[in-house]
């Protein structure tokens, strides 16, 4: 052995050009892979987004509706007066006002375009045309009828007011 090279010791780091490939980066290649796997979970979140959020708005129809015509029996029962759940499945809106007055297009809440909605009322009570109406009287009672919300991929909830108590349930359409 020589005094020029020991075998245990490290060189001291070398200046200049070799320093350079001391400096380990990322190269090209494992960029690209990278960034090949963040587009590919790009591409499959945003379906999977999309389809949550037509859940999320499904969901929160079908709870708005029920909200209401449960908030129009406790209306009627708490001031004495009727009170009427307006519906009008082509523009997709809905109301709760004062027996009679018909549906206030500008207060009324309204339910995503995506949504189908059939509503199946008495027909005495029908006053304009393409609006159905469910009556909650103050004794607890109403006129009765359902509301049937469904989504795009034929699935859906049939929101139904019972006449004789005008309880608030819902269930599958297919179901009695």
């Amino acid at each position: 052995m020589t005094a020029e090279t020991p075998l245990l010791a490290s060189a001291p780091p070398r200046r200049g050009v070799a320093a350079a490939t001391l400096c380990r980066g990322f190269t090209l290649i494992e960029l690209m892979v990278a960034l090949g796997i963040a587009a590919l979970l790009a591409g499959l979140a945003t379906p999977m987004a999309l389809k949550m959020y037509a859940t999320m708005q499904y969901r929160d129809a079908i709870r708005g509706v029920t909200g209401a015509a449960t908030s129009a029996r406790y209306q009627a029962i708490n001031s004495g007066r009727a009170h009427d759940l307006l519906v009008a499945p082509d523009s997709h809106r809905y109301s709760v006002q004062p027996a009679e007055s018909g549906l206030d297009e500008e207060s009324a809440s309204v339910l995503p375009d995506a949504l189908s909605v059939q509503v199946d009322v008495a027909r005495d009570l029908v006053t304009e045309r393409g609006v159905g109406v469910i009556r909650f009287y103050p004794d607890g009672t109403s006129t009765g009828g359902s509301i049937t919300v469904t989504r795009e991929n034929g699935a859906g909830q049939r929101i139904r007011v019972d006449w004789l108590l005008g309880r608030v349930t819902h269930e599958q359409p297919g179901s009695s």
